[in-house]
């Protein structure tokens, strides 16, 4: 016993010489198997500990993301197009757009009359200074949009086969022609006064080009020359419609997308909204004479105050809309003359006809209305701006005064807000089968309202 107990105080323990023993009387194969239990063992524990770092680095990145209210939204993808569409031979080897290159297009139409002869005709008929009027404008005070505007059957046209993203009205006041721009890059314009030498209509006076190969961003004419027509897209391009010949020509190439344009009728300069950078181009130079960093995200509409050209204002996906005075434009840090900020981003902001307010559409469900007169002195109307992904965003518009906003809603209708009361009223019609979301107003015709969809249908209201 005494031996027993020293050798048992030696080792430390008494269970140690039956696992010895048992150890040396192992198999090959239970040996094996033994190396195998402990390396997988080792590789869970591996696996255990790579797991536990991935969920602490997820961890950290969500507590980091939490900080920033704003996230840069994605660049728009930008489609290539091919030889074919861009009027290019087979054995043109140069992918790259470059300035001066001609878009024939895909040009189609439904007319049996040029484009060309469309836009001159009607700019034959306007005055020497281009600022001709309507008899309908004398005492638009008294228009009321609820009782004077209808839609008619035969004012409803599916111009384009896609959602529209611009829309405008050529500057004449003895002719209607509405020119609208969709998501796959086409242009249309549709000529609601088309009629043969017998007063019959020809056609539907539809005119189609596919001059980009992204979203058409914006379309501008210019205020006093209707055959000054440019586009913009998100591809980059901002291109010239040659009337005569009825092609495109690029005139600027940027490698961030452009997302609006916007002219003077007091210059030949084109203003050019872009991520956050506003740039001014000399159509003459054929250059960028300036240029400024004015908002932190995408530039979503430029406008001009009808009474002062020098004063600017311009939306933002950053939440705000500023106001600018382009003779006091340092270069460095741009002053910014007042903000209106909202919650979300900032879809569009118009100065009215007669200069006195500015009207702003944002996705945080409300519409500003600013007193440039006092600019502490703000209104706001609740609105709901949710169009989802698959339509174009509200962007509330003037019409022919400071009376009245139009803009669409997810009820088939359009509504007019009151500036006097703010009140809200929908326009209702039988023929209005899609929601609107892009509007133009015909300056030169009281109560000529075109309202587009997100199926390319352009509905046309007018003056009963």
């Amino acid at each position: 016993m005494d031996n027993n107990k020293s050798l048992f105080l030696k080792h430390g323990t008494s269970l140690r010489f039956p696992l010895m023993a048992a150890k040396n009387t192992l198999t090959e194969y239970e040996s094996r198997r033994l190396e195998n239990i402990r390396r997988n063992e080792e590789i869970v524990a591996a696996l255990m500990l790579r797991s536990k770092a991935s969920e602490l680095s997820a961890s950290l990145k969500r507590s980091i993301s939490k900080k920033f209210k704003y996230s840069k939204p994605p660049s728009p993808v930008v489609i290539r197009r091919s030889l074919r569409t861009r009027g290019l031979p087979p054995s043109h080897s140069d992918s790259t757009v470059n300035v001066g290159e001609t878009f024939i297009g895909e040009s189609s139409t439904s007319s049996g009359r040029p484009l060309f002869d469309v836009i001159m005709s009607a700019s034959a008929l306007r005055g020497v200074d281009g600022n001709e009027s309507d008899s309908n404008l004398t005492g638009t005070h008294k228009f009321d949009p609820m009782s004077s505007m209808t839609l008619k059957p035969e004012n409803v046209a599916r111009v384009l086969p896609n959602r529209i993203f611009s829309v405008q009205f050529l500057p004449s006041a003895y002719r209607t022609v509405v020119t609208v721009g969709d998501k796959s890059g086409k242009i249309g314009f549709w000529d609601l006064d088309f009629v043969d030498g017998d007063g019959e209509r020809e056609g539907n006076g539809i005119y189609v080009f596919a001059p980009h190969s992204a979203p058409v961003s914006g379309i501008s004419v210019h205020p006093s020359s209707m055959t000054k027509i440019f586009t913009c897209s998100y591809d980059g391009l901002l291109q010239k419609l040659d009337v005569d010949k009825e092609t495109f020509s690029v005139i600027y190439s940027s490698e961030d997308p452009i997302f609006s344009i916007c002219q003077r009728s007091c210059d030949n300069s084109l203003y050019i909204g872009e991520l956050g950078v506003l740039k001014i181009w000399d159509e003459r130079a054929g250059k960028a004479s300036n240029e400024w960093s004015l908002h932190g995200y995408r530039i979503n509409t430029i406008d001009f105050n009808p009474e002062n050209l020098n004063i600017m204002a311009t939306s933002s996906r950053d939440g705000t809309a500023c106001i600018w005075d382009l003779r006091s434009m340092n270069k460095v840090q741009p002053k910014v003359l007042g903000v209106v900020n909202h919650k979300r981003a900032v879809n569009s902001a118009y100065f009215s006809p007669n200069g006195s307010y500015l009207a702003t559409t944002s996705f945080d469900d409300r519409i500003g209305i600013l007193n440039l007169s006092d600019l502490t002195d703000i209104s706001i109307i609740n609105h709901n701006n949710q169009t989802g992904r698959w339509l174009s965003s509200f962007r509330a518009i003037w019409g022919w005064d400071d009376s009245f906003l139009f803009l669409g809603n997810m009820g088939k209708s359009v509504d007019i807000i009151s500036t006097k009361d703010k009140t809200i009223m929908p326009l209702e019609s039988p023929e209005m089968t899609s929601i609107p979301c892009r509007f133009a107003a015909h300056r030169h015709r009281t109560g000529t309202l075109a309202a587009a969809t997100a199926g390319g249908k352009v509905f046309l209201f007018t003056n009963c």
